[in-house]
């Protein structure tokens, strides 16, 4: 596995994490009334290649269920995201 191929796997692992963690963090500030983590923030970690683990953290969570772009959204992001690493896999 070459080096490029190395640091794709490590970044798709931290911002997964992170994308589970906001949305953990989020429901958590939302049940206490507290300033909230705003959903571009959401948007803009789940875009970056964090949907797996945003979409996930939705579900553990019970967090954004409710919202259609979230709800809909999220999981085509997701099937985005891995036909996109399915591609560059292909092509690394």
């Amino acid at each position: 596995m070459g080096t490029l191929t190395s640091i794709l796997y490590l970044y798709a692992i931290i911002i997964n994490i992170i994308g589970f963690v906001i949305m953990g963090r989020d429901k958590r500030k939302a049940e206490r009334h507290e300033y909230r983590i705003s959903e571009r923030v959401l948007w803009q970690v789940a875009i970056l290649g964090g949907s797996v683990g945003a979409y996930l953290g939705m579900k553990v969570y019970r967090h954004k269920t409710k919202h259609k772009p979230f709800s809909l959204g999220l999981p085509l992001l997701v099937m985005l995201h891995c036909l996109f690493f399915i591609w560059l896999n292909a092509k690394l």
